[in-house]
């Protein structure tokens, strides 16, 4: 039977970004694996034929000793399951899983670059970032590794490295997708009490809490009584972007401002919600943004490499700069006070989920992928 390994660092992110696409591959005739950190849902991912493999490692870790513990892990881990394609997602994956499989000769394998993060941005390409982006090139160097890229951002960027050389194939595919029929559109809820302003994300500096904080109080003393923010993730503490539980108590005061944690289900966040707002400072293509695109919900985000993807200016919402809280409490005052613009961005919205981001024609665009080794 053909073997799909499909590798990531945590559960929770395989859940809500892969799981769709490792059921499809089983209903294709696929062995399918799932190796990633067990926080606790693995029983989630062990369904309908799929075989969970507990694999914890450290996202952010530089220690070489333990980073080189790390690659032996992976080749452990290849040699053991012997897949046909491994589906790397994520840096570290990507960077010690590719020289693995090219170590022992793995036919097939598809990296996916889902945000490569500021790490790589010019102003911080230190030591270790020019020691991954070498490793990588090296782990990719031959023709049966393919790509898949979520913004065209880092695409260039990688092909300005010269990562991308000598690959199989180049795919540019927009996010994890979304299931239309479970996010339908819906009509946008009444205003009479208050105007909701759902901000869906880990609670991170880097997803823009702090533009976010400063602008919900120059909002304030306008429209305490007539808004309201609403923030839904997680506290993710291992990150080095993670806001303190200091700072989001000072801020969230249950009423103008409420941080609910992490909820499973959102889509009655959203159908609740008026506007949604991600100020981040840079993503792949965040799954946020496409769900509230599917639901019908105007957007207010940053003008940020995957944010942007995400948003037509004026269409379905507005882009701001990045690190631009004034910007970002104009827009948001734009739509608080234009129930007319807040429908009219919501369906544009809907119409560019349909034509962009549909959960089947990223299934099946993977499968492809997964095919091509085949032959």
């Amino acid at each position: 039977m053909k073997t799909l390994l499909i590798l990531t660092n945590v559960d929770w992110f395989l859940i809500s970004h892969r799981l769709i696409l490792a059921k499809a591959a089983v209903a294709a005739g696929w062995k399918v694996y799932v190796a990633c950190e067990d926080t606790g849902k693995a029983q989630d991912i062990s369904v309908d034929g799929i075989e969970f493999i507990d694999f914890p490692f450290s996202r952010s870790g530089i220690n070489p000793i333990e980073e080189f513990k790390l690659y032996k892990r992976f080749i452990k881990l290849y040699k053991e399951i012997k897949p046909d394609v491994i589906h790397q997602i994520t840096i570290k994956p990507v960077v010690y899983g590719s020289i693995a499989a090219q170590k022992l000769n793995i036919k097939g394998v598809v990296n996916a670059i889902s945000g490569m993060g500021y790490m790589f941005t010019k102003e911080r390409l230190g030591l270790v970032q020019k020691v991954l982006l070498y490793l990588m090139k090296m782990g990719s160097n031959r023709n049966n590794v393919s790509f898949i890229f979520q913004n065209d951002d880092d695409l260039h960027a990688l092909k300005l490295f010269g990562i991308l050389e000598n690959v199989k194939s180049i795919n540019l595919i927009k996010g994890s997708g979304i299931d239309l029929n479970k996010f339908a559109y819906t009509e946008l809820p009444d205003d009479l009490d208050r105007i909701k302003i759902l901000f869906p994300s880990r609670m991170l500096f880097d997803k823009g809490v702090r533009e976010l904080i400063e602008a919900s109080k120059l909002l304030k003393a306008k429209y305490h009584d007539k808004i309201q923010f609403l923030l839904v993730g997680k506290a993710d503490t291992d990150n080095k972007s993670a806001v303190s539980a200091e700072i989001l108590n000072s801020w969230c005061d249950g009423d103008y401002v409420r941080w609910c944690g992490h909820i499973e289900d959102m889509v009655q966040l959203y159908k609740d919600a008026h506007i949604i707002v991600l100020p981040s400072y840079r993503e792949g293509l965040p799954k946020s943004l496409i769900e509230a695109c599917a639901i019908g919900r105007p957007i207010v985000t940053t003008d940020a490499i995957g944010c942007r993807d995400c948003v037509d200016e004026g269409v379905n919402g507005f882009k701001v700069a990045i690190r631009d809280s004034l910007g970002l409490a104009n827009a948001l005052e734009v739509l608080i006070s234009n129930p007319q613009m807040r429908k009219e961005m919501g369906i544009a919205g809907r119409k560019k989920a349909e034509i962009e981001f549909d959960v089947q024609d990223v299934i099946n665009k993977h499968l492809e992928i997964y095919s091509s080794y085949l032959n």
